[in-house]
């Protein structure tokens, strides 16, 4: 295979990703909008919409790997399909955050608990931000933004322990809250959990301009159910 054909398939693939991204970003931003409106439909579609994205997923590694077995691709190409692999199944599970969010949604939707919402807000356009601008360095190349994106994790996590004590002072307060509260507890940590994601972006756009391995949080690989 040509070196055009190549790149015009690694292009093909990016633009997959960032499509992949905006959809994610979407279904975030979607589902935390359908928990502020107490919307049990608009939480349905962003459950139902996660197939989209579990599709999409998919194609894009099924594109990647027929890449790397039919173009002959040069060490440094390989570096970077191994990548787009792994930004690939980081949507993925960012996919899975939103899910998991809109299926919050619908059980609260007929309650009258008291969601901090304003904060679980600003937790949601924060993280959807830092995924947004981090995939942007992961198709230029940019090492500068993959080294300062990650510090905002930090105004997720002061949010996220903000949000928390809220909610275990609510409870006891109020015992009655405590089912209520813990389904909200799910919803800051999917939200903890996607800025942590967009940190293993910035690791792997490092790694490919650089050739250094960074870790920025030390994340350990966890299991939410679904």
């Amino acid at each position: 295979m040509s070196r055009f054909t190549l790149d015009q398939e690694i292009k093909l693939v990016q633009d997959e990703i960032l499509l992949l991204g905006s959809l994610v970003e979407q279904a975030i931003l979607n589902s935390v909008d359908a928990l502020q409106r107490r919307d049990a439909i608009a939480a349905k579609n962003v459950y139902d919409n996660d197939r989209k994205i579990n599709a999409k997923h998919h194609a894009i590694e099924n594109h990647i790997l027929i890449t790397m077995a039919t173009q002959s691709p040069l060490a440094s190409d390989l570096r970077f399909l191994a990548a787009m692999l792994e930004v690939n199944t980081e949507l993925e599970r960012m996919g899975d955050y939103a899910k998991g969010i809109s299926k919050v949604a619908i059980r609260l939707a007929d309650t009258d608990y008291a969601i901090p919402i304003r904060e679980i807000q600003q937790m949601a356009d924060l993280a959807t931000s830092m995924l947004h601008r981090s995939l942007g360095a992961f198709v230029a190349g940019d090492i500068v933004a993959a080294y300062s994106i990650p510090q905002e994790d930090n105004q997720v996590d002061e949010l996220y322990e903000s949000i928390y004590r809220k909610i275990i002072e609510g409870m006891i307060k109020n015992p009655d809250t405590i089912s209520l509260g813990n389904q909200v507890m799910w919803v800051i940590h999917n939200l903890e959990r996607t800025a942590d994601r967009v940190t293993n972006i910035c690791e792997r756009v490092v790694f490919i301009v650089s050739g250094e391995s960074v870790e920025f949080d030390g994340m350990e690989e966890e299991h939410q159910d679904e």
